[in-house]
């Protein structure tokens, strides 16, 4: 075991293990270890500039004689061991050369997971379980990496990002490392200990958050690479960890208010008649409509079909003559018959396969994503979108597709320029979204927001507002839908949205979807951003149309604020207005988002850190600093719980009743209610 100073680094050299720790940033260190004779110089999300340091470092003289032997001179032995303090996170590294962190106060608050007897400690557990492993993959130059944490049972784990499961504390949960339809791994997580952790490896692994330890996987990659903040508050450890990956921009005015979406919208008249009632003849808020899938021609043409889009630029004039922005999708695939698949291919655009071929067989057609993590790809597609979209009027767009959506999620078929997919699928789309951010920059676009179906470890700062994915339509789905936002905001994705009444399964003359969607939409008034879609069964002339061989689907049923008869649309109206009431709240929050680095939605424990009952409440949260939001997430329920965390006074939004905080009350919740409660004596 060596210890060395190379600048502000500690490097530990033990056997073929070369170890870095570092300041990085704020009260924050980062640590990579390789066996590699180079340490791989990929940052991943760590991509900001973060500054100089006044860190120290410190290597000393230790007696590790054995208990029994402290009299006897002769058998007295020595060690080093070593630490890097940067603000209010330390470092210290045993002799053995474990790794354990702790704040200014002396407090640990993570230490790795050591089973291991060496030649000096007789009476360490002889298991031979370290906490760090590279292991070599055979006939590859790559590595399996194991990193081991002990497990503190009264630390509370919060973040991680999107999955589809009711646990908003990931305490006890095990967690697949790996993009999917409706799950984003966002590898960042604030413990209740008082720091937060970000495992910077965009390979496909595992997480496991046992109560004897914790243990993340990777199962092709060149290094260990993890970062780790300490903070008094989870808003200054969000701080933290954003000055390191990046801040959201500041969100758009458009991106404040109403959208309106379904599956799908299939020519530009529908478009129009759908705005012009909403906006001019009920004169209802609308601040964007999507224009879905199929739009386009070819998957991969990036522009509009003629046929269902003749006039492109007078629809969209006339949109944003209604005050309504236009959102376009894109989806990555590129069809075979596509105009610009033989260019793509040719210059290495598409994403590869290692065996066999890598076009993957849809009912839309044979398709290949193109290689986001190329940055010549991303140019290219940007430059067809900006010929055929934006040259038009377009400067939001859906970038569907984003995980990529794999036939099977076949991670070790693929290969991307950047290396195999096992060892980088999880960034794919990071690079989809900046190779959009960046074209929009770069034309002169300021205020960037582009709607995706996944996201990772510093999205926020490419304009990304993530969705939740074609979720089902069922209170279940609802209900994880809230801990999957909260989940995302902590993990440092600000702007999500979910689709309101479920993407698939909603029948629009049940009224047990009828109950569900009015749930959904109250309560989408309160999320990042307000948004309407969903697939309506049943669907119309048969579901698909083929024309000129391109298969296509036809449309779902209406999906309107006015499609679901006269009550439905009273409530749905009445939490239009109430968002509409709201945007000077929703704009100072974004503000605080932009700059800060705060979530729009906060679970309990991160606003009243310091109230030990909010720990264990994961279906209520504050929208804002200011708002407390107590949805209504079972069917048949009109009164629920409401706890109100202590410190301050909370007057109902509805009833104006004011109550004390540090107390749990009922309250009603009928159909048209969704419970809302103001914080202190803020005025909204």
């Amino acid at each position: 075991m060596r210890f060395l100073v190379e600048g502000k680094k500690l490097v530990v050299l033990q056997g073929d293990e070369r170890i870095v720790i570092e300041a990085w940033g704020t009260n924050s260190l980062r640590v990579r270890m390789t066996k590699e004779a180079e340490m791989d110089d990929n940052n991943w999300a760590l991509t900001e500039t973060v500054g100089k340091s006044d860190a120290k470092i410190l290597i000393s003289e230790i007696d590790v004689t054995e208990p029994w032997n402290k009299d006897d001179e002769s058998l007295h032995k020595t060690a080093s061991e070593a630490k890097i303090v940067n603000g209010e996170i330390e470092a210290r590294v045993s002799f053995e050369g474990w790794i354990s962190f702790y704040n200014s106060k002396g407090e640990l608050l993570l230490s790795e997971y050591w089973r291991n007897r060496n030649r000096i400690d007789r009476y360490a557990v002889p298991l031979n379980v370290g906490a760090r492993e590279l292991k070599p993959v055979i006939g590859t130059d790559n590595y399996t990496l194991t990193a081991r944490f002990e497990a503190n049972e009264n630390e509370h784990i919060y973040g991680m990002g999107q999955y589809q499961d009711e646990q908003l504390d990931k305490k006890g949960a095990h967690l697949e490392l790996a993009q999917r339809n409706s799950q984003a791994s966002v590898p960042f997580y604030i413990s209740s200990l008082g720091y937060g952790f970000l495992w910077n490896n965009p390979a496909i692994g595992s997480v496991v958050f046992a109560r004897n330890k914790t243990e993340w996987t990777a199962k092709c990659t060149k290094k260990l690479d993890y970062f780790i903040t300490a903070g008094d508050t989870p808003s200054q450890i969000s701080y933290q960890y954003h000055l390191a990956t990046g801040f959201a921009p500041m969100m758009p005015e458009y991106g404040l208010g109403f959208w309106q979406c379904k599956l799908r919208y299939r020519t530009q008249e529908e478009i129009l008649r759908v705005a012009r009632e909403h906006v001019k003849e009920r004169k209802l808020p609308m601040d964007a409509i999507v224009i879905d899938f199929f739009h386009w021609t070819k998957q991969g043409d990036f522009k509009f079909e003629e046929r269902d889009f003749p006039d492109p630029e007078g629809m969209i004039i006339e949109l944003k003559k209604l005050g309504v922005e236009p959102v376009v999708s894109i989806w990555p695939t590129v069809d075979d018959r596509s105009e610009n698949f033989g260019e793509m291919a040719e210059k290495g655009y598409l994403v590869k396969a290692d065996r066999g071929v890598s076009l993957t067989g849809t009912w839309c057609g044979n398709v290949v994503y193109f290689d986001a993590t190329n940055p010549d790809a991303r140019k290219f597609v940007w430059e067809k979108c900006k010929e055929n979209y934006y040259s038009k009027g377009i400067k939001c767009f859906w970038l569907d597709e984003a995980e990529p959506e794999f036939g099977p999620y076949d991670f070790d078929l693929y290969r991307y320029r950047i290396g195999p997919a096992l060892s980088c699928s999880n960034i794919y789309p990071y690079f989809y979204a900046k190779g959009f951010y960046d074209g929009l920059l770069k034309t002169g676009e300021k205020d960037i927001i582009n709607l995706t179906r996944c996201a990772w470890a510093g999205s926020a700062k490419f304009g990304v507002l993530a969705w939740s994915g074609d979720v089902h339509s069922d209170f279940k789905a609802l209900r994880i839908q809230l801990k999957a936002g909260l989940s995302m905001a902590v993990a440092g994705i600000p702007w999500w949205t979910s689709d309101i009444g479920g993407f698939v399964g909603g029948y629009s003359k049940d009224p047990d979807f009828i109950e569900l969607f009015i749930r959904w939409f109250e309560w989408g008034a309160f999320c990042p951003v307000f948004r309407l879609h969903g697939e309506r069964q049943p669907w119309t002339e048969g579901g698909y149309e083929t024309v000129d061989g391109i298969t296509k689907p036809t449309s779902g049923s209406d999906n309107e604020v006015w499609s679901y008869g006269e009550e439905v649309y009273d409530i749905c109206r009445k939490y239009l207005n109430v968002r509409e009431e709201l945007r000077d709240y929703i704009r100072r929050t974004m503000k605080e988002t932009h700059t800060d680095g705060l979530p729009v939605m906060r679970p309990l424990f991160y606003e009243c850190f310091d109230d030990e009952n909010c720990i264990g409440i994961e279906d209520e949260y504050f929208f804002g600093s200011r708002l407390l939001v107590a949805p209504v997430m079972e069917k048949g329920v009109y009164r629920r719980e409401v706890y109100l965390p202590s410190g301050d006074d909370y007057t109902d939004f509805w009833t104006s009743e004011v109550y004390k905080g540090g107390q749990t009350i009922w309250v009603d919740a009928p159909i048209d209610v969704i419970p809302l409660f103001i914080r202190g004596d803020e005025v909204i």
